[in-house]
């Protein structure tokens, strides 16, 4: 057995792709339409998860790790999302992250006040879990006197 991906339900798919492309820093890896069914079914990996990717592709083997992002052409309302958990994603560098979403207009619901761990949600409300790579860093503003906002 071997993990394959996370599918998620996606309301916007500009906004989604916005989010975890330009935002969170994911790729594209296989995006197929399905006209009849009236649905898209958009891959996502990591920068260093490409290769991974590239080599199950080449082996015609199904793409793994990734998020699938189901997109269906006709609205629906999927309520909040909480029963799903969260997404979880090491990154280099949690302030830098945390920055770079906020300045894209994503609130940080719980903020990296320890250096170690921050969380977000997606535009269709997916918790989105950051842990920084290696050891927490030192605790700096405004980081560490930010309250949590909302749930997550």
């Amino acid at each position: 057995m071997r993990f394959l991906h996370t599918m998620i339900r996606v309301r916007d798919l500009d906004a989604s792709l916005a989010f975890f492309c330009d935002l969170l820093g994911l790729e594209v890896v296989r995006r197929d339409d399905y006209s009849k069914g009236r649905f898209s079914l958009i891959f996502l990996a990591a920068p260093g998860d490409a290769q991974s990717v590239a080599t199950d592709k080449a082996l015609a083997r199904r793409e793994s790790p990734t998020i699938e992002l189901t997109w269906n052409w006709d609205p629906e309302d999927y309520g909040s999302a909480r029963n799903f958990g969260h997404l979880a994603f090491e990154v280099d560098d949690i302030y830098a992250a945390c920055d770079r979403l906020m300045a894209g207009g994503v609130t940080i619901n719980r903020p990296p006040r320890d250096g170690h761990m921050a969380f977000v949600r997606s535009p269709d409300l997916v918790s989105v879990e950051l842990l920084q790579k290696g050891e927490p860093k030192a605790p700096a503003e405004p980081w560490a006197s930010m309250p949590n906002t909302g749930v997550w």
